[in-house]
């Protein structure tokens, strides 16, 4: 039997390194491309092919695309801070719409089977909740603006060429492999590395913003399974936890798997959705999903894999293009 060969993209960062986990499992041949910006070489598997560098480099894609003849891509690679997105329109759009283009076009041009593509609830904006994928789409910053335009083009891709695609929007995504020293997005993360360093938890505004918090085992073998799955191509997918709380809620929640009394501080509110949370009826009609990862369970199993792993410390964004409004907890050490 012919293994089948995959591209991942983003394969070294949270999400796609558990995909490319469950393509191995399944017996794909993975190639990662990842620039490592915010992924880690250590969440490659060995198995993988592993190639640094980024999506933007339309030579290294072609020459990718030619030597393996891939039969299917799995594009999880963007840079997801969606509250900086304001911020970063230019790096936004570039990394997070241009660079899926151009997989995309190389896609069309090798004939690729299926384009797996991970979008995000953010694409919905405040919209009649739960978010059903029947609503028109009404994104309310860049990065969600940037994730509804490459739906939009690879719905004219398969319009135009044939190019099959699935795409799913998951929220809220926790576990293992994630980078919690990124100040920017991933709250449980954030939360976690707080306690790590012995800060106060940072919430925006009153923390009475709700989410549904979604473990990695809830995701990632369903993004890996899809392209087997016929009545799944050429449609989107909310993908995610249906338990909704309060990031207060969670603070607390985060707290006690870690074994934690650690206070919170309250910052200025940001820019964004209020309560954000979706309906799966359409997922659970086409996919078998096993039962969920409860909250609880899920942050004790991350907490266990934080405290072996130790606080995480990156870099400030330092390419702000527009500092106007940006939010003083993220001013820090920024260059213009």
């Amino acid at each position: 039997m012919i293994k089948p060969i995959s591209l991942v993209t983003g394969g070294a960062g949270f999400i796609g390194s558990h995909v490319v986990h469950h393509l191995l499992e399944a017996g794909h041949t993975a190639v990662v491309l990842d620039d490592l910006s915010g992924g880690n070489r250590r969440n490659v598997s060995q198995e993988a092919i592993f190639y640094k560098g980024s999506i933007l480099d339309v030579t290294l894609i072609e020459q990718l695309f030619e030597q393996y003849k891939f039969d299917y891509v799995y594009h999880l690679a963007a840079y997801a801070a969606e509250g900086l997105s304001h911020f970063i329109r230019h790096f936004n759009y570039q990394n997070n719409l241009i660079g899926s283009v151009n997989l995309i076009n190389a896609a069309v041009n090798h004939e690729v089977k299926c384009f797996v593509f991970t979008s995000s609830i953010a694409v919905y904006g405040t919209n009649t909740l739960p978010l059903t994928e029947t609503q028109t789409p009404q994104p309310e910053d860049p990065y969600g603006i940037a994730k509804y335009a490459v739906e939009q083009d690879l719905t004219n891709a398969h319009n135009m060429f044939g190019l099959d695609y699935v795409i799913f929007r998951p929220h809220n995504v926790y576990g293992t492999h994630q980078n919690i020293g990124d100040k920017y997005r991933n709250v449980v993360g954030i939360f976690m590395n707080q306690i790590l360093e012995g800060i106060p938890l940072s919430i925006f505004g009153d923390g009475e913003q709700t989410r549904a918090f979604t473990h990695i085992n809830d995701v990632a073998p369903y993004i890996a399974d899809s392209v087997n799955i016929s009545k799944a191509q050429n449609t989107v997918f909310n993908i995610g936890s249906d338990d909704v709380c309060t990031v207060n809620q969670l603070a607390t929640a985060v707290s006690q798997a870690m074994g934690s009394t650690t206070e919170t501080v309250f910052l200025e509110q940001r820019e964004e959705v209020e309560h954000a949370y979706a309906d799966h009826s359409k997922f659970q009609s086409v996919f078998t999903p096993k039962p969920s990862v409860q909250l609880t369970e899920g942050l004790q199993e991350m907490s266990e894999w934080v405290k072996a792993h130790g606080a995480q410390q990156s870099a400030s964004f330092d390419h702000i293009e527009i500092s106007k409004n940006l939010p003083p907890s993220w001013k820090e050490n920024q260059q213009t």
